[in-house]
């Protein structure tokens, strides 16, 4: 009885906990939250003759596009990072990948390190509860710092993250970043970061040749500064075996969150067609966008 008691207690101050987290995500998403989802909410109705979501025929006409509220989907080292990161330049909005969130925690040997490295080191996708509670952290002083809008990189992965976001604000558009197996895993175990400066790079030179009807796909190696050289390591999660796990347990839980923003005509399928020189040209086209002042080199 007494062992039945503890765990009942345990049960209760989870549920609690869970519910204090998404209470706390739902304020300060809400609060990030401007006036352009009101006003520019997708609803399900496509431009067919493109095959993308109806609000993208909006961008062009307003002013880069302030307070754009969208999630980026997509396998482990797809790209999600890269190019989130060079739309929230042009765009105007908050970054905020919940891949550099955890990393961020497991350096600062906070209470969640120890549980988050292992998670990490088996390829597996972190809790709902963890993800919801980094988030919030992260939100709030920005949220205190006046930011509104934003990309969500890496969130939501599973079905019910997307209906937990989808119950406190309005997600104009779902962008799902999508790259050859091969490519994929070719990039994953290419990755490096520099030890001092935290430089992100890749080794990989990827050449695929053109066959079956398939077009060859080139993606060129984004290699350190010199100084940078001697310090590149590994992430200790880029092995093949783990990359291949995180892959699957991707796939299988995102496939819902796929169809979740699909039947609601918020889903754009990109298939990255190379690296960065071929894709980010074709991403803005399929957006709507245009960078007429990108200050980004073709190896950025």
């Amino acid at each position: 009885m007494a062992v039945f008691s503890r765990c009942s207690r345990a049960a209760t101050s989870a549920t609690t906990a869970r519910a204090t987290s998404t209470a706390t995500f739902a304020y300060v998403i809400r609060a990030l939250s401007p006036s352009f989802c009101s006003s520019s909410t997708l609803n399900s109705e496509t431009d067919l003759n493109h095959n993308k979501p109806a609000v993208l025929g909006t961008l062009k006409s307003e002013p880069k596009g302030r307070n754009v509220q969208w999630v980026f989907l997509g396998c482990p080292g797809v790209g999600k990072g890269t190019y989130a990161s060079r739309l929230s330049n042009l765009l105007g909005v908050p970054h905020i990948a919940t891949g550099d969130l955890v990393r961020d925690e497991l350096a600062s040997c906070g209470p969640l390190s120890s549980q988050l490295k292992e998670i990490v080191n088996q390829g597996k996708l972190v809790s709902d509860e963890i993800i919801i509670d980094l988030l919030s952290k992260r939100l709030e002083p920005g949220k205190a710092k006046g930011e509104s809008g934003f990309i969500l990189d890496g969130f939501p992965r599973t079905l019910r993250q997307a209906e937990i976001l989808e119950g406190v604000t309005d997600i104009d558009l779902a962008v799902n970043l999508k790259l050859r197996q091969e490519a994929l895993l070719a990039k994953c175990l290419g990755r490096r970061i520099c030890s001092e400066c935290g430089g992100n790079y890749n080794v990989a030179s990827i050449d695929i040749k053109a066959e079956n009807g398939r077009p060859g796909m080139y993606m060129a190696p984004l290699p350190p500064p010199p100084q940078c050289v001697s310090k590149l390591i590994t992430r200790a999660d880029d092995t093949k075996e783990v990359v291949m796990e995180r892959l699957r347990i991707y796939h299988e839980m995102t496939r819902p969150v796929e169809e979740f923003y699909r039947s609601r005509g918020k889903l754009l399928e990109f298939d990255l067609p190379g690296g960065i020189p071929e894709s980010w040209p074709k991403l803005l086209q399929a957006l709507n966008l245009e960078d007429h002042e990108d200050k980004w080199s073709a190896a950025a």
